[in-house]
This record gives structure tokens, sequence and C-alpha cells, in this order.
């Protein structure tokens, strides 16, 4: 496997994870909504790595997304998605504040990340 594909297939499997989580009777939705930061967040590094640039060790998606937008203009269009999905790398991990996020929140996070995930496979799969 390819280092970008290796990206996309961790990055598939947080978001199904998510999407099974969402679903579990146990309410894991703090857990959840973890996998939806970082399915955006490999994602991104895979695409990234498909253009052989450098992969920060940032969990950061804005820092993420603003390499990548120098690499193409169009994802300019995941601000938002990327905002949202930020804080996701830790403000459910741990005891402090809010323990659970609601499961709209989930399903909005899973949404967003899903569209990030979906357009850096597209993107890829039009040059390959």
């Amino acid at each position: 496997m390819k280092p970008h594909e290796e990206w996309l297939f961790k990055a598939a499997h947080d978001i199904e994870s998510a999407i099974v989580l969402l679903g579990s009777m146990n309410s894991l939705f703090d857990i959840a909504i973890y996998h939806t930061q970082q399915c955006a967040e490999k994602s991104l590094k895979a695409f990234l790595a498909f253009y052989s640039r450098d992969i920060s060790k940032s969990h950061n998606l804005l820092t993420l997304l603003e390499t990548c937008i120098l690499i193409d203009e169009s994802f300019d269009n995941f601000y938002e998605d990327c905002i949202y999905l930020n804080p996701f790398a830790t403000l459910y991990r741990y005891p402090e504040g809010d323990l659970m996020p609601s499961k709209e929140e989930v399903e909005t996070a899973i949404e967003k990340a899903a569209r990030i995930l979906n357009s850096v496979k597209a993107n890829i799969e039009e040059i390959v």
C-alpha cells in the first residue's frame, strides 16, 4: 500500500468506528466524536502524502488544511468543517467540563468528517 492509501485506510476505519459507536446501545458518543476528528485528520494527511508533502505531527485540522489549500484551493471549502471537528481531538476525552456530546453533535461530526474523507478520495481518484 502507498502511504496515502494507508492514511485513507485508517481514516475509513475511524469514520466506520464513529458510525458503529453512534449506534451502540451504550451511548458511546464521546468516543464516536473523537473518531470523526481522527477521520478528518487522517484524510488531510492522506492528501498531503499523495502529493509527497511532509506530514506534521500536528492534530490541528486548520494547520493541516492550510497546507492542503496551498496544493488545491478548493480545500478552502472545508474550513467550517475543520473548525467544527477540531476540538474533538481532546474535548470529550478527559473528565473536564462536558463529558458527553449530544447524538446530534455526533451525527453532524460524522457528516462533516465523511465529507472531507470522500472529497479527498475523489480528488485523488481524479488524478490516478
